[in-house]
């Protein structure tokens, strides 16, 4: 399920000022991540005016404004101003026009302002509103950032992803959920995970309970979510199965319209889970910067092989 936003989270969220409506912030949903820059409007067309999206007015519509009367000017913010409209921010520091104050009041409108430009908050309001409004899945499995990397720690009910998890918080890397990680496209490329607000910074470990995370090891610890950048799938080691030894072997999952690189892990008594996530972590982020230890090797097995072949071309 897609979250919800208010005109309240997006204040504190993205460092507005109130101007007008500070009581009416916690009511107000927000239902698009689109903002809308409502030149036209000024102008008369309300043909097609989306009027669910927050309204953002920077230099170009303030100006514009300047040039109506004061009649014009009530006139349009009044049409501007619907029941279903989340607020009005002012950017760059502006003066509010007072017709847009009056017409906010009239309406139930909130007025923000701020003193970013135009493109740094719109920017900032819409990753924000993305994030929280965008279709979220839930996922069984565990969430770390090791190294800098999101790595999702999936596998069956018991195999030890929360007993492997505390391992690695306690080597110095940070939990983001347990359990349960709900997870959202940001972009075409990046895929986040969070804890639902019941699990966060929670641990279950069967035999002990419930652990909280923050408190136990502080708060560098613990973090809010990460790109989910590598899967780890955690597989009870059977003698019939066959697991990839030479690194060669490309997996994935796809979560909405994002491929993750994924790596299966056997588990067997006397393994140290927590050492190898580690270091698949590590090894994936030398791939990722070029370098590939399995090309390595085939490029030596080679260069054997040619070695090999010139001294017995010798020896005949």
């Amino acid at each position: 399920m897609a979250g919800s936003v208010t005109v309240a989270d997006l204040v504190k969220n993205t460092r507005l000022d109130v101007y007008h409506g500070a009581e009416l912030l916690a009511d107000k949903d927000i239902t698009t991540s689109d903002i809308s820059r409502p030149g036209l409007a000024l102008t008369g067309y309300f043909n097609y005016y989306p009027r669910e999206r927050v309204q953002l007015l920077g230099k170009t519509e303030t100006a514009y404004s300047k040039n109506m009367s004061h009649d014009e000017r009530l006139m349009i913010f009044r049409k501007m101003c619907q029941l279903t409209t989340p607020a009005f921010v002012i950017s760059t520091g502006l003066p509010v026009p007072n017709e847009l104050v009056q017409a906010g009041k009239e309406n139930g409108v909130p007025i923000l302002g701020t003193k970013m430009t135009s493109s740094r908050i719109l920017s900032n309001m819409t990753n924000y509103l993305e994030g929280k409004l965008a279709e979220r899945q839930s996922v069984h499995g565990v969430l770390v950032d090791i190294y800098g990397l999101g790595v999702l720690i999936t596998g069956d009910s018991g195999v030890g992803k929360s007993e492997t998890a505390l391992e690695l918080v306690k080597r110095g890397h940070r939990l983001i959920a347990d359990d349960r990680v709900d997870v959202y496209q940001q972009d075409e490329q990046t895929l986040v995970g969070e804890a639902p607000k019941i699990l966060n910074h929670l641990l279950e470990i069967r035999g002990i309970g419930i652990i909280d995370v923050m408190n136990l090891f502080g708060a560098g610890a613990v973090r809010q979510d990460t790109d989910i950048d590598l899967i780890v799938h955690l597989e009870n080691w059977t003698p019939d199965k066959q697991f990839d030894r030479l690194g060669n072997g490309e997996q994935s999952r796809k979560f909405f319209d994002v491929e993750v690189p994924e790596i299966s892990i056997p588990v067997k008594t006397g393994r140290n889970l927590a050492i190898i996530i580690e270091a698949a972590a590590m090894n994936f982020r030398a791939e990722s910067m070029g370098y590939d230890a399995t090309k390595v090797f085939d490029d030596n097995l080679n260069s054997l092989i040619k070695e090999n072949s010139a001294h017995d071309s010798h020896k005949q």
